[in-house]
């Protein structure tokens, strides 16, 4: 038979059980919280100076005029240029945040593991943005110049050509995460180092139709530059399990 007494000390002690969830969430609330106004303040940090920003997207591409559809397109355009800058720019903090919150919970052998991962994995998003602006959107937008040349004159939308550049620099960010991909398969044990490199053939194959997925553009140059560095960061992922399952 169950008293009172009973009833109240179990209430009493699943409100302590429950309690180090509800701290959790509050603190994940935060944290949030923190990173949706540091994303804000260098969002409007952004449209301030986004002149500066459009000549630098402008940079690329040459002896090419840009004018705009509509009397609002311009404006749009600066917003979304704007607050993907802010993303961007906020997503070191926001990573460092999310390491905050995950670390109390993690065992050593697991904090050695994840803080490399999301480190490396910020700075290869990094390198995925700096190749597709030094070297897959100057390629394809030449190609287009000079495939054209002589023949009709360069006078693009300076929303279309942003939209052009976001889904090169986003998906050339997203495909240098290959290796990242790769250890973490290989540290549970999902696939080996050797079955990766075993699977090369077919791995050639699938960079080649990524590469032209990714690319919005449908010129070859642009296709077989992405599909390298695919192949590149693929085998660099294997080697770098080797290196830490030996």
């Amino acid at each position: 038979m169950i008293t009172n007494s009973d009833f109240k000390f179990q209430q009493n002690e699943t409100a302590i059980l429950e309690l180090p969830f509800s701290e959790h969430i509050d603190e994940l609330r935060q944290r949030l919280f923190h990173i949706f106004w540091v994303i804000l303040i260098l969002t409007c940090f952004a449209f301030a100076e986004v002149k500066f920003l459009v000549k630098i997207l402008e940079l690329p591409v040459s002896n090419v005029k840009f004018f705009q559809l509509s009397p609002g397109e311009y404006f749009v355009s600066t917003v979304k240029i704007s607050f993907y800058t802010g993303i961007l720019f906020g997503s070191p903090f926001a990573i460092g945040q999310l390491i905050l919150f995950l670390l109390p919970g993690l065992t050593k052998k697991e904090t050695k593991i994840i803080l490399p991962l999301l480190l490396s994995s910020l700075c290869l998003f990094g390198l995925g943005l700096a190749f597709s602006y030094y070297a897959l959107i100057p390629a394809a937008l030449n190609f287009f110049l000079s495939y054209s040349d002589e023949v009709i004159e360069p006078f693009w939308s300076f929303d279309q050509y942003f939209e052009f550049i976001l889904v090169l620099f986003y998906s050339t960010g997203l495909a240098f995460q290959i290796p990242i991909l790769q250890i973490l398969l290989g540290l549970l044990n999902i696939v080996s180092a050797k079955q990766m490199l075993n699977s090369w053939r077919y791995i050639i194959l699938v960079s080649t139709i990524i590469g032209a997925i990714l690319t919005p553009s449908t010129d070859p140059l642009t296709q077989v530059l992405l599909s390298s560095a695919i192949l590149l960061l693929y085998f660099s992922g294997v080697g770098i399990l080797l290196l830490i399952k030996n």
